[in-house]
């Protein structure tokens, strides 16, 4: 199971790129990446719009794909691991009026995670209405401390979905969302779970590297939907007149965003139908970071087709600091695929990479907490935010290139010739793709 259960026994195998053993690449995907040359338009004739125009049809276009209305006017600020990201968001909390709502997949034992309840504790003590809602499965490592410190104080403290003996399918039917909003006006998504392994500058070995953002006007509403979308799970009430206000948004910034849910439903959600689209639009590059990568045929088939019709392809994803070996060896059973479609690999060193982030064409981003995987746009509740902004693009591509400064690339020819018990492995771990 690949979602982000960061409490599960790491495997502790290891990948061996240097051996001279020659690699049986097979041919199962033959068929598919004689496909990945010839369907789909190609990009020959590159468009001659300009930005402005790009990113307006990027907007049209993406809207009549996933039916979710354009928020515009909003204010998008990148934080970049815990050093940046948790003091925004207590600020935010220690800031609050009315209303402080918290959704996360992890809520671990630990110094944040004292904070975070004292912090919170402290605001419900002085009337503020806080509701914090975990994960039943993915916050289970929380210390107990923490959650009597919080409801003492008068939050509301509620478990999604805990397990369950007599409902055994809603087991693998996750909220990985993390989702946090203050007043109704100040919102925060992203990567980032409340535990001490994202404390630091994600530079060094356990301090994890990810990116939230903060959100400020009109597209807060979407991120306050997401929350709602699973707290009605646990509470049938919809809104409370003295602290749910509603309040109009200015235009606080000039950013134009689209806040999309993921939802565990048969076929393509809003998160896997999106996704898709970004990539077939996309001209001239695409740079992908994911925490966990083990995407379906048809995306890895849509990333060939992609690099053949001339669109730079790159992918930077976790190296040794992974925290899941076994998620990590489904995902490099594909690199053959990519790597002989000209498709670039690297492998972040100093820990683990965890933040979840899509550029194309250095105009459009998308940004949230689904990674690139099956459990995220099939199995799990996922929201993530498309920013279609050339600002807010080159500010994250920029922290791509800083990254990989700190990464190592797959070599395609020292990669096929990787240990034959590698390729064992990596077809065992493939076994189960439909569930990570």
């Amino acid at each position: 199971m690949s979602t982000d259960i960061d409490d599960q026994t790491n495997d502790d195998t290891s990948t061996d790129t240097s051996t001279d053993t020659s690699a049986d690449t097979g041919t199962d995907e033959a068929t598919a990446d004689d496909q990945a040359s010839n369907a789909g338009p190609t990009n020959d004739a590159r468009s001659s719009d300009s930005s402005e125009e790009r990113v307006e049809s990027w907007c049209r276009t993406v809207t009549a794909i996933n039916g979710v209305p354009i928020s515009p006017g909003n204010q998008l600020d990148i934080l970049r691991n815990g050093e940046e990201i948790f003091p925004a968001m207590l600020e935010a909390i220690d800031n609050a009026e009315r209303s402080i709502d918290l959704l996360t997949y992890v809520y671990w034992a630990g110094e944040i995670g004292g904070v975070f309840a004292e912090r919170l504790a402290q605001r419900a003590r002085d009337g503020v209405r806080v509701r914090v809602l975990l994960d039943g499965v993915g916050a289970k490592p929380i210390d107990r401390e923490m959650v009597d410190l919080m409801q003492s104080g008068g939050a509301e403290v509620r478990y999604f979905r805990p397990l369950d003996p007599r409902h055994p399918f809603r087991a693998s039917h996750r909220t990985h969302r993390k989702v946090m909003i203050c007043d109704e006006t100040v919102g925060f998504t992203g990567g980032v779970g409340i535990a001490d392994e994202w404390m630091g500058d994600g530079r060094s070995e356990g301090n994890w590297r990810d990116t939230h953002v903060r959100l400020v006007g009109p597209g807060v509403a979407g991120l306050r939907s997401a929350f709602l979308d699973n707290w009605i799970e646990t509470e049938h009430v919809l809104f409370e007149p003295a602290f749910d206000h509603f309040p109009p948004h200015a235009d606080d910034g000039d950013v134009p965003i689209q806040i999309i849910k993921g939802t565990a439903e048969p076929g393509w959600n809003d998160i896997s139908m999106t996704v898709r689209s970004l990539i077939e639009l996309a001209e001239d590059r695409i740079r992908l970071t994911t925490a966990y990568f083990v995407p379906d045929d048809d995306l890895v088939l849509r990333l060939c087709r992609a690099s053949e019709r001339g669109v730079d392809v790159q992918i930077l994803l976790p190296g040794p600091g992974a925290d899941k070996r076994f998620v990590q060896l489904a995902g490099e059973a594909i690199y053959d695929r990519l790597l002989d479609h000209g498709i670039k690999i690297w492998c972040y060193q100093p820990s683990m990479l965890h933040a979840k982030i899509l550029t194309l064409d250095g105009l459009v981003t998308l940004i949230g907490s689904a990674n690139f995987n099956q459990r995220s746009t099939s199995l799990d509740e996922e929201v993530d935010i498309v920013a279609f902004h050339e600002g807010v693009t080159a500010e994250l591509d920029a922290d791509f290139d800083a990254d990989l400064e700190h990464s190592e690339a797959i070599d395609p020819t020292r990669w096929r010739r990787r240990w034959i018990g590698q390729q064992v492995f990596e077809r065992a771990a493939s076994v189960i793709k439909p569930w990570m």
